[in-house]
């Protein structure tokens, strides 16, 4: 039997974390999908379909610790009228099915990814978020993840079951996708980019060090029922991250100085304010709790996490 269960293990954070979960001789994981991709199944998951309507009694039995990291994150246009209850409907309902069954089944330990959503969707320069503050998030999904976590919370309150919770800010690391990808597609291409002058900051973290927090949260006694935010602990502006990535893949990032206000200013005009927030705006996390609750220290540099972008995979 399985000590640990994955959901979402053919995700992006997931497919790492069950990489190295199998990795460690010490654990012993089943790692669950949505639905198996096509072709053979090298991974050895197992498919469970919609997580609301999940039914894992045949596997739960001697499993200790669930770590829940499948998620809906992003809605297609014409999915629904109703963003919030489709984000809803897997993030709050699934999850809570899944946690009803672990209490059902004696699982020890419920380890729930959550996100910086949360907390909100910027900070003032210098003033990061931290796991104490009272939650406020700006959109949809920050709502569901939000919810979740209070229903996980009520449940660990009232059976045997320890919850952790952790929010991570923006993931990088090989294979990345998303707003990230598009970012080393512009540097690759040597493209001038308007932001020489951007002296916002912003907190990352690299999957290599998410999945160490994971890990070290697994059985670490200290983590029972906290919540932990997720970070490199190196908080870069805009600038530095293009020029990181630049350095990293060996090409220089060709940056101009235009001022931070122009740029938003041409983005609201174009409807783009919430783009021109994450790449001028600062969100910062202090993850000081994580690091002096857990004696946890993020393993990688942002630079070394950057440079795995592009040198992982490839001996």
């Amino acid at each position: 039997m399985a000590e640990i269960i994955l959901t979402g293990a053919n995700g992006f954070v997931g497919s790492q974390l069950f990489f190295e979960l199998k990795r460690v001789a010490s654990f012993q994981v089943v790692g669950l999908c949505r639905r198996l991709p096509q072709g053979a199944n090298e991974l050895g998951l197992y498919p469970v379909g919609d997580l609301q309507q999940a039914d894992l009694s045949a596997l739960l039995p001697g499993v200790n610790v669930l770590i829940h990291a499948a998620a809906r994150a992003h809605i297609m246009k014409g999915e629904g009228a109703d963003p919030l209850a489709e984000y809803r409907c897997v993030n709050v309902d699934g999850t809570l099915n899944l946690a009803r069954q672990a209490v059902a089944a004696g699982v020890k330990r419920f380890i729930f990814i959550s996100s910086i959503k949360v907390n909100g969707e910027g900070t003032l320069l210098g003033s990061p978020y931290d796991a104490s503050d009272a939650p406020a998030p700006k959109d949809a999904y920050g709502q569901s993840k939000l919810e979740a976590e209070q229903g996980l919370m009520q449940l660990a309150s009232g059976t045997g079951m320890e919850v952790v919770i952790i929010r991570p800010p923006l993931v990088y690391g090989p294979g990345v996708k998303g707003n990230f990808a598009s970012m080393i597609k512009l540097v690759e291409k040597g493209l001038p980019l308007p932001f020489g002058a951007i002296y916002n900051k912003r907190s990352l973290v690299g999957i290599d060090n998410l999945v160490d927090l994971i890990i070290r949260c697994i059985d670490h006694p200290a983590a029972a029922n906290q919540v932990f935010l997720a970070g490199d602990g190196e908080d870069l502006s805009t600038s530095e991250l293009l020029r990181g990535v630049g350095l990293a893949m060996g090409k220089p990032a060709r940056l101009i100085p235009v001022p931070a206000g122009l740029l938003h200013f041409g983005a609201t005009l174009l409807g783009k304010g919430a783009i021109a927030q994450r790449l001028l705006g600062s969100l910062q996390v202090d993850i000081s709790k994580a690091c002096e609750l857990l004696e946890w220290k993020p393993p990688y540099t942002v630079q070394e996490g950057l440079q795995r972008c592009f040198t992982t995979g490839k001996d």
